[in-house]
């Protein structure tokens, strides 16, 4: 058939992408229709078509599907935040689950990846789950949140104005920079809310203007807020078209009204650019950090600090890590990509020794703080890029590895930065990924030189999203 925009036709969602978008066929024809669920009959309108498939607007729901569940969020479908609100939480694990084992089996080439499941699925599994378990890889039970929302520990709110010129925040539509007006974001700390408020009224009260970006003129570009779940302190970080805020005493005296306040700050941006945060960082209020605990150890966080959003998932995450580097007390552990030191610090309590590396110098600023507040001496760190420290360090003074961490960004690891762990030979790997498909790349690079992967475990740190953390060990094969 020959399909024109706007055409209109019904259609069974068979399959999800990996980008959230439902599946479906028509006479052999795939469509593409965002906030479609597996299983939902529906009704959809023709956006764009290529040769052997299209994309699609969902119209209406013919038949839900099973899995579909009513999104709590007025805005989900305008929003794109939110791929899978309109999927059951148990459903949206399952495909986070099969989207990692199918990158790892079809990219990583793992076909003997076996899936742990029933009694195997429960709590030690990983050493109880028999023979088979026991010669192949193990691809264990995702780990899920006990309470999906609410979980964000950071949010970053844009500022603009409404087609009335009024002051508005929220979330950009999806693939848009067109602000939908949104100041609870069910996902993230209820303290949101009251803070946006009294940003925007004193916006109005002192005529301050949102930043534009079509004219690069206005004042107030975004929010950016943070909660220490442990601690209970909040962060303010007003990222501004300026070096100064006109009464900013008023908003700092507002603000401080609200329970918890710790830290407000100014983030210099005057570029023209949609990087959120600018280089320059002016205290207003408090130490110009915050600070939260994940398990027992303590951390300062700063405006420009990496720190996972989901403090409790991460627990889950950082403790699968520490496990699976089967430290004893006797190990050197490299932690490449460390950020502030959250997995190093975590490490470095079983290890004799942790070093990390990490290319952005206020993250080792803040680690070597981190280490500092704990008491940890263990620990050293490295400013630069993985597969420059890494090779430097072992090639010119011969420190070793019998554990490697890594925790790269999507893009996976540089291949400098492989060649470097072959040649170090550490006894084994532990692979933190936030994108299983340049994950399955990188583990298929290190089987075929001389490692084999153990233990695969997802875990859940986003929902309603189609992101998902993963952990993978892989040992130095016997030769």
């Amino acid at each position: 058939m020959d399909w024109k925009k706007n055409d209109i036709f019904q259609v069974t969602i068979e399959d999800m992408s990996d980008d959230g978008a439902g599946i479906g066929k028509s006479d052999g024809y795939i469509w593409f229709i965002k906030d479609a669920v597996i299983g939902d009959k529906v009704e959809a309108r023709v956006m764009k078509t290529k040769k052997s498939y299209g994309f699609a607007r969902l119209e209406k729901v013919l038949e839900p599907s099973p899995a579909r569940t009513e999104p709590l969020c007025p805005v989900a479908r305008q929003c794109g935040g939110c791929q899978l609100q309109a999927m059951s939480y148990e459903e949206q694990l399952k495909f986070k689950e099969n989207k990692v084992y199918n990158n790892l089996v079809r990219i990583g080439r793992l076909e003997g990846l076996w899936r742990a499941e029933g009694e195997e699925a429960q709590s030690g599994a990983e050493t109880a789950a028999g023979e088979e378990a026991q010669a192949r890889a193990v691809f264990l039970p995702i780990m899920g949140m006990e309470d999906p929302w609410r979980y964000r520990n950071k949010a970053q709110f844009p500022f603009g104005v409404d087609k009335e010129g009024n002051v508005v925040t929220g979330f950009y539509a999806g693939r848009t920079h067109v602000i939908i007006p949104q100041e609870d974001c069910l996902l993230g700390v209820e303290e949101n809310r009251e803070i946006l408020r009294t940003i925007r009224d004193f916006m109005d009260r002192f005529h301050i203007q949102p930043y534009d970006e079509a004219q690069h003129r206005g004042l107030v570009r975004h929010a950016l807020i943070r909660k220490g779940f442990a601690t209970g302190e909040l962060m303010v970080c007003l990222v501004i078209n300026g070096h100064a805020l006109p009464r900013q005493e008023e908003l700092v005296e507002s603000l401080r009204k609200i329970e918890g306040m710790t830290s407000i700050s100014l983030s210099v941006n005057t570029e023209r650019t949609n990087v959120i945060m600018g280089k320059e960082i002016i205290p207003v209020f408090g130490p110009g950090y915050i600070t939260d605990f994940i398990g027992n150890v303590k951390y300062q966080i700063s405006p420009l600090s990496f720190y996972q959003v989901n403090p409790a998932q991460t627990e889950k995450l950082y403790s699968t890590a520490l496990e699976y580097a089967g430290l004893t007390g006797n190990e050197v552990v490299w932690d490449l990509y460390c950020g502030i030191g959250t997995i190093s610090l975590f490490l470095a309590q079983k290890a004799r020794k942790v070093f990390g590396v990490e290319i952005v110098p206020q993250a080792i600023d803040d680690a070597r703080r981190n280490a500092e507040i704990n008491g940890i001496e263990n620990v050293e760190f490295f400013v630069g890029r993985a597969e420059e420290v890494l090779p430097e360090q072992y090639e010119k003074n011969r420190i070793y590895a019998d554990v490697i961490v890594v925790d790269p960004p999507r893009k996976g690891c540089d291949e400098k930065c492989l060649d470097t762990i072959v040649e170090m030979g550490p006894e084994r790997v532990v692979y933190v990924s936030c994108d299983s498909a340049t994950l399955a790349r990188d583990v298929r690079v290190l089987c075929d030189r001389g490692y084999e992967v153990k233990k695969v475990r997802c875990c859940d740190m986003f929902f309603a999203t189609v992101h998902v953390e993963c952990v993978v060990l892989m040992s130095r094969a016997e030769k």
